[in-house]
């Protein structure tokens, strides 16, 4: 007997030694390649990048996958609960694997013949999700039991809550109960009621079965289940369960700003991004970047451009209807077509169907809303007329009121508080650009490359080189200023015949109308913008210093040492230019533009702030008699529409041969901008699409909006190194002792010889006795 009972013994020591030894065979036979989890224990999860505006309004979102990190303590506290009475209700007892919930989803498949219903833990899950494939073997289930233990010796439970509550895709490509919240209801999870978040919680088993946008019936089931089993748990009361079955489940998801206002601004931030941050970070690492886009300013920059890009189009005649359809397509066509009253903002561009054309104008529909286009705006298209069923752009005006004057007084009562007041607009093929930065900081307020970012991501402002006309001519003066030549300085307006020395070409500028006026002064010559002062100004100080002058102003492009570049026949981007002209606006220094002021990471920390960079490019005192001389092409010259605000306002317009390219740049002490208008395949814009025609209506229609929101300044002249002396009668800034240096050029060598070979040189010197 008692050698049984050792045999016994023996035996069951050997069976535990073989299990153990089996066992730990399993275990390292699962274990031997297990990754490591590193990447939870300081989880950064694919996170979507946000940018802001300078006012903190979101403008757009970057991202592979729409996730936004939240903690626990952004949540109400029943939101975590609902998953964990879906998913885990026993996630705080057990320490990674749940054997009970294991043997019970074990007796329900088997039960159905089927896989009903799961084991793993929300620990498990997230292994399963982030460190192994998602195959299914026994040997991937082992190493996932294996991880999930591990795991909870390194992370609280709280820390693995809140990592599985932001991975957990729950489907309408949202992952993380932020993102989820936002597409499902238009809130932030912290604003979820116990309703919404009971649905939310039933998604993470089938996302795409159970998504109310798809299947209602489906969802309203798995949130009843949820419910249930919070109030089975004992989470939730049976006042709350029953309320929160009976509230009313309004799916809507919330507004994505991104591309809508300043997609053209938004676009230049994300280069910018990519390149300084990588690809990988922009659009996973969550990144808060914050610019220097002002809403305001973009939207109307926006609304300018455009429509400023329309008129031009409507000077060259109407090209016909977008479509036309007929009567008994109406009702289909505005069905399929709506239009959000969101987007109805005064200067929003939209499609509308006429129905209706009177001598007053026309009745239009859009979507299920009505309006009136009066005749006026209607007038470039009388030749070719407007037809009911035509399709056409317009712009909004104002908000709903009747103004439909050609209808029986009933019907204006029943449809004054429908229609809306819009003009008649058409799509141009012509471009442009607007760009307008703050000269103290160099802060990019708004930009905007073009008609339409969904026609053409291309950034006209930042990205094209164009000839900028008379508009590189401050560049000239302001190196002419520091060599010898004065406001004061009488210059002949007449023909003029150069020949290359290098390729014995003869060059026969022009004015533009083809007139020359004689001896003129600096001043007056630069605010009627006259080519031949200008040529003769570049000749007499030498090609040289002007390229150095631009490469001093912060002109990256290269300049040719040739006289047409004198009156802009080199190739410049809008941005560069008016990055040039920002010293004229401040001390003599330009500053660098910025889009971005800083970014921050996912969780907060800074990784990059913006610093004003000024750098010194002219004296104080040339830069103030630019900004004088340049006020003046508003006050007499090229520019005289922009009097209309009544402030201190300098520019120059420009306009190269042909009518190719239309420029504007206008600025004061607080705020410079620049228009470009010019087809993106050169060519003639047609007679009479000048720089003071074509691009200066749309900055001011953009400054008109925005002149209010600063105080009036004048430019500041500085104490010392200049006097005043009149000149034509206006009291213009000298270089001090330069007052007395009077110059006359007429280039004889070069000059044509006007009717009276005489003339010209008498009126000069009249001109000097009279100025001094």
């Amino acid at each position: 007997m008692k050698k049984l009972l050792i045999i016994l013994v023996l035996f069951t020591l050997l069976v535990v030694v073989a299990a153990g030894m089996t066992l730990a065979g399993i275990y390292f036979w699962a274990a031997g390649d297990l990754p490591g989890f590193r990447n939870l224990t300081d989880y950064r999860p694919p996170l979507v990048t946000t940018v802001y505006s300078r006012d903190k309004e979101v403008i757009g979102y970057l991202y592979a996958e729409k996730r936004f990190l939240v903690t626990l303590a952004d949540m109400p506290d029943y939101l975590p609960k609902a998953f964990l009475a879906s998913e885990d209700s026993s996630f705080y007892q057990h320490e990674g694997v749940d054997l009970m919930a294991i043997f019970r989803a074990m007796v329900v498949n088997m039960r159905h013949g089927g896989i009903r219903q799961g084991g793993s833990t929300i620990t498990q899950q997230i292994i399963k999700r982030l460190l192994l494939t998602p195959e299914k073997s026994y040997k991937r289930k082992l190493k996932e039991a294996i991880l999930a233990y591990r795991l909870e010796r390194y992370l609280t439970k709280d820390e693995i809550l809140t990592i599985y509550l932001n991975q957990i895709y729950l489907g309408s490509k949202s992952y993380g109960v932020e993102a989820a919240a936002r597409t499902y209801f238009g809130v932030h999870v912290g604003q979820l009621t116990l309703a919404q978040a009971a649905l939310l919680a039933g998604l993470p088993q089938a996302p795409s079965r159970y998504s109310p946008f798809h299947d209602f019936s489906s969802a309203k089931a798995r949130q009843k289940y949820v419910l249930g089993r919070m109030l089975e748990i004992g989470w939730i009361t049976k006042e709350q369960h029953d309320q929160a079955i009976s509230e009313p489940l309004v799916f809507k998801s919330m507004p994505d700003p991104s591309w809508k206002v300043g997609p053209y601004y938004l676009e230049e931030v994300r280069r910018w991004l990519v390149e300084r941050f990588g690809e990988s970070t922009v659009y996973n690492g969550g990144l808060h970047v914050y610019t220097a886009m002002d809403p305001r300013h973009q939207r109307a920059a926006e609304i300018a451009l455009r429509s400023g890009l329309s008129a031009s189009s409507k000077r060259r005649g109407y090209r016909g209807p977008i479509d036309s359809i007929a009567k008994d397509e109406f009702e289909q066509y505005l069905k399929s077509h709506p239009v959000s009253e969101e987007n109805l903002y005064p200067g929003a561009w939209i499609h509308v169907l006429v129905t209706q054309v009177t001598k007053k104008g026309a009745q239009v529909r859009f979507g299920d809303k009505t309006g009136f286009m009066p005749a006026n705006t209607m007038a470039f298209a009388r030749r070719k007329g407007v037809k009911v069923g035509d399709i056409i752009a317009a712009s909004v005006e104002s908000a709903p009121k009747s103004q439909a004057e050609d209808v029986t007084a009933e019907k204006k009562k029943s449809e004054a508080s429908t229609s809306w007041v819009v003009n008649m607009e058409q799509e141009p093929i012509v471009e442009g650009a607007i760009v307008s930065i703050d000269p103290k900081s160099g802060d990019v307020l708004a930009c905007s490359g073009g008609f339409s970012f969904e026609r053409s991501q291309f950034n006209r402002a930042t990205q094209a080189e164009r000839q900028p006309g008379s508009s590189f001519k401050p560049i000239v003066f302001s190196a002419a200023m520091d060599n010898g030549i004065t406001p004061g300085t009488v210059i002949m307006d007449s023909p003029f015949v150069y020949v290359d020395p290098f390729t014995h070409k003869v060059w026969r500028p022009s004015n533009y109308g083809g007139k020359f006026l004689g001896p003129m002064t600096v001043r007056s010559a630069l605010s009627k913008s006259r080519n031949l002062v200008t040529i003769r100004v570049a000749k007499t100080i030498g090609m040289q210093k002007i390229i150095d002058r631009a490469k001093a102003l912060g002109i990256e492009a290269e300049i040719p040492p040739y006289l047409p570049v004198s009156i802009g026949a080199a190739s410049l981007k809008l941005i560069n230019l008016c990055k040039a002209y920002t010293a004229f606006a401040r001390d003599g220094s330009y500053v660098d533009p910025r889009f971005v002021l800083s970014v921050k990471s996912a969780w907060g920390e800074d990784v990059y702030t913006s610093q004003v960079t000024a750098v010194p490019a002219i004296s104080p005192q040339n830069a103030y008699i630019m900004a004088s001389l340049l006020k003046e092409v508003v006050r007499a010259g090229t520019a005289t529409r922009v009097k209309k605000l009544g402030r201190p306002i300098a520019g120059k317009t420009g306009t190269t041969n042909d009518e190719q390219d239309a420029w504007f740049i206008g600025f004061s002490p607080y705020l410079l901008t620049g228009v470009y208008i010019g087809f993106d395949q050169l060519k003639p814009m047609g007679r009479g699409e000048t720089g003071g025609r074509a691009a200066l209506p749309i900055w001011l229609n953009y400054r008109s909006v925005v002149e209010e929101d600063y105080p009036v300044e004048d430019f500041h002249m500085p104490q010392e190194g200049l006097t005043i002396a009149n000149v034509d009668g206006i009291p213009m800034p000298f270089l001090k002792g330069s007052e007395q240096a009077l110059a006359y050029i007429d280039d004889e060598e070069n000059r044509i010889d006007m009717a009276d070979p005489n003339a010209p040189l008498a009126r000069g010197e009249d001109l000097l006795r009279q100025m001094f």
